[in-house]
This record gives structure tokens, sequence and C-alpha cells, in this order.
């Protein structure tokens, strides 16, 4: 399930060199998640490295992820509040 969700992404992912030669990526239905690198390879991993720890943060603090959906049993949040 996440591997599928962060696999999509990352296929959606845009990259460019900059004016320094590093090279920029982001996906740009996700805020915030960015990387920058100095090969394209090194830019690609450091976006989906930016990308799993996004995406735990997100589920972590119960917040909406676009495109992904937790199905989670309502009387254990009540349980744990």
């Amino acid at each position: 399930m996440l591997s599928e969700y962060i696999s999509k992404k990352l296929k959606g992912a845009r990259y460019k060199i900059l004016k320094n030669g590093t090279y920029f990526g982001h996906i740009p239905s996700l805020r915030g998640v960015w990387a920058n690198a100095k090969t394209l390879e090194g830019c690609r991993r450091e976006l989906q490295e930016v990308l799993e720890d996004w995406l735990l943060l997100k589920i972590s603090n119960r917040e909406r992820v676009p495109g992904f959906s937790i199905k989670t049993d309502r009387r254990e949040l009540v349980k744990n509040a």
C-alpha cells in the first residue's frame, strides 16, 4: 500500500538542472516535497526519502494525504482519546 503510493507519486516527479549545475526535483501534487542534489540519481534518491518522511509525518499526525486513505476503526480512535 505505501510502496504503491510512493512509486506512483515518484512517477509524477519533475526534475530540472539549476544554474549551479545541481538537480532539483519535486512532486507538484504534494506541497513541500522537493529535493536538491549534485546528480540526477542522487536527487531521485533524496526525493524518495523526503516523500517517505513526509508521508510518515502526515500519517502520524492523522493529517489528510492527497490520494491516500487509511482505513481505521473509529472505535479504536475513541479508546485512545
